[in-house]
């Protein structure tokens, strides 16, 4: 038995290092406005706890009212297949057809609003913490699109706090943070192999740090507050606009046209790097759909192509540059692409999105692939930013990692 057993765990590893760790899947164009959240937050991040609901929206822009379906996965800490069978993991069953949906009304852009609450009749609860993917799939059981989402236990005290960074060099750029780690439920056996800890900042996925031990245990403490490896570039406030009221122009917005769809054209903007910080309130990437003189914003509201256009400059012209921001999950593809046009020396960007106050900021990847998210904006200590702190563990023996406990903070009152 022994022999099987550690078989089967080779097999799995080896099945683990083919496959990787899960990304997400950004969805195709007649797929707009995803907004997933759990019942007691606005975060565009789903970190629930044990028993709350999660709800996914999005608009199928196709006019087909076309049937989806979702499946569950559950995934190890570093976003591995977890060995979890369905049942372990999930009171009831998925691959079930989202049933509530609307068509828009009185608008000009057609489309069907999706809305998806689990725990459902069907899908009545997942029963474990830790990591999950929630995949939506169409009528030929092909993939449209994915999001990640965990589960947490509340079991630990997760302590955060925002520094500048130790490291002289980005003394002016970079935040570090640090972490205490504490719990009267669970006794940390051998911490620096069953404690994980992921840092996200501005609930964006792509920047994450992971994969840091504690430096130091006193007792069951665990503390982290590391030189370089838990900073974060500081990056610069969020720019913004909103559209609710359609018809007129509003924050940010120069200009409006109406064609077959409304356009509204920002003003232009210009880089910030190497300029004074300037404090402006934001909401750290994120969006929030409203629309003026409308009861039910899910289906009334309307659909703009907003022009986003940027003054080049030739630190720029060897990157490709984006319009960035959790209104597109922080992805940096054809959908947000930003062309050059010689005649005005800008860069420019048309993309369709649903009436709204909307956070973003722009972004370069060079020819490595690498992004900057300082090109444009530049980094800055003072900026304001949101930081969460997520505990793992898995004790001796335990077939999953267990999401334990949360911390989160901002950097508002950032200290040396």
């Amino acid at each position: 038995m022994k022999q099987l057993t550690l078989y089967l765990s080779i097999i799995l590893f080896q099945f683990q290092a083919i496959v990787g760790q899960v990304q997400e899947v950004n969805p195709p164009d007649y797929i707009k406005t995803i907004t997933f959240k759990g019942d007691t937050s606005e975060s565009q991040l789903p970190i629930l706890t044990l028993g709350e609901y999660l709800v996914l929206e999005f608009d199928a822009l196709n006019g087909d009212e076309e049937d989806f379906y979702y499946k569950i996965e559950h995934y190890n800490y570093d976003w591995t297949p977890s060995v979890l069978a369905r049942a372990e993991f999930m009171e009831g069953f998925d691959n079930q057809r989202i049933r509530n949906y609307e068509n828009s009304f009185n608008t000009y852009q057609i489309y069907s609003h999706y809305k998806l609450t689990i725990p459902n009749q069907r899908t009545r609860a997942l029963k474990v913490s830790g990591n999950y993917m929630l995949n939506i799939y169409n009528d030929y059981d092909e993939l449209v699109f994915s999001r990640k989402f965990m589960v947490q236990e509340n079991m630990a005290q997760v302590g955060v706090s925002i520094k500048r960074s130790r490291d002289v060099t980005y003394l002016d750029e970079k935040q570090s943070v640090d972490i205490i780690v504490n719990s009267n439920n669970i006794r940390f056996n051998n911490p620096s192999q069953t404690v994980k800890t992921l840092i996200v900042q501005n609930n964006n996925l792509t920047t994450a740090i992971s994969g840091l031990k504690p430096q130091y245990t006193l007792g069951n403490e665990l503390i982290y507050k590391y030189t370089k490896e838990t900073s974060f570039w500081g990056g610069n406030e969020y720019l913004f606009f909103e559209n609710k009221d359609i018809r007129a122009a509003n924050n940010n917005i120069q200009f409006i046209e109406l064609h077959d769809l409304y356009n509204n054209y920002l003003f232009t903007n210009v880089s910030r790097k190497n300029k004074p910080y300037t404090y402006n309130p934001d909401i750290n990437g994120n969006f929030v759909i409203t629309a003026l003189d409308v009861e039910k914003t899910a289906i009334e509201a309307d659909y703009a192509w907003v022009h986003f256009s940027l003054v080049a400059n030739n630190t720029l012209k060897d990157k490709q540059v984006y319009v960035y921001g959790n209104f597109n999950n922080y992805a940096t593809n054809q959908s947000n692409i930003m062309h050059y046009n010689a005649d005005s020396n800008t860069y420019q960007a048309s993309i369709l999105l649903k009436q709204g106050f909307y956070n973003y900021k722009y972004v370069t990847v060079d020819a490595n692939g690498v992004l900057g998210e300082g090109d444009v904006s530049g980094n800055y200590y003072q900026t304001e930013n949101n930081y969460k702190v997520l505990v793992y563990y898995r004790d001796l023996g335990a077939r999953y990692d267990r999401l334990i406990g949360i911390g989160e903070t901002t950097s508002v009152n950032i200290s040396n």
